[in-house]
């Protein structure tokens, strides 16, 4: 099951600072380096990180947590994010082999990492799927030459269920393969029309 991410993340970890050779999925690895290289980078310049990432000073705790990428603590990616899915799914509350079947099937789409297994150990960050880095090019740009291969040699091996939101879908579709489920929530107006809900998606 392929799962969206959350813009809220539990802060800090218990595990080493990010090893990206430790994170599965290694075809992504170079785009990954470049794109923390490019946040922490970013991070030094406070008024253009909140223009990049669309935040206010308020939010300035999540600018100090892009520039701490490199050494700040880790934990498991399924319990790094927070929010209605996450509380919903309440990773926490299974165990034995209802655990085990959890933490081996879900993955998440990222806009830093592209996707992480559930127990992929990584920092707090902040960075969504619309964000803007510095250079012109959309991260569903950079994203999509190196994430779709990876995500059809998945299809090719195994059902996916997708449940990611369109801009994280965008960021690399799942194509050509018959084990692909995609999953939308929408609600219907009175008029007949219907709209993704994203949301109650989650």
């Amino acid at each position: 099951m392929l799962l969206p991410p959350s813009e809220t993340k539990r802060a800090g970890g218990d595990g080493p600072a990010l090893r990206l050779d430790a994170l599965g999925y290694p075809d992504l690895t170079e785009l990954r380096r470049t794109l923390v290289g490019e946040l922490v980078a970013l991070a030094a310049d406070r008024p253009a990180c909140r223009r990049a990432l669309g935040i206010s000073e308020k939010q300035d705790a999540e600018v100090d947590r892009n520039a701490a990428l490199w050494t700040s603590p880790t934990l498991p990616a399924i319990d790094r994010y927070t929010g209605v899915l996450y509380d919903a799914l309440d990773i926490g509350s299974l165990n034995g082999a209802a655990a085990r079947r959890a933490r081996a099937r879900l993955a998440v789409g990222s806009a830093l990492f592209g996707l992480v297994r559930a127990d992929d150990p990584i920092p707090a960050y902040r960075l969504s799927a619309g964000s803007r880095l510095p250079g012109g090019q959309t991260l569903a740009a950079r994203w999509k030459p190196v994430l779709e291969p990876v995500l059809a040699k998945v299809a090719a091996a195994e059902l996916v269920v997708d449940l990611r939101s369109g801009s994280y879908a965008a960021l690399g579709r799942v194509h050509g393969a018959a084990g692909v489920v995609n999953v939308d929530v929408l609600a219907e107006h009175p008029d007949g029309r219907r709209t993704v809900v994203s949301h109650f998606n989650k």
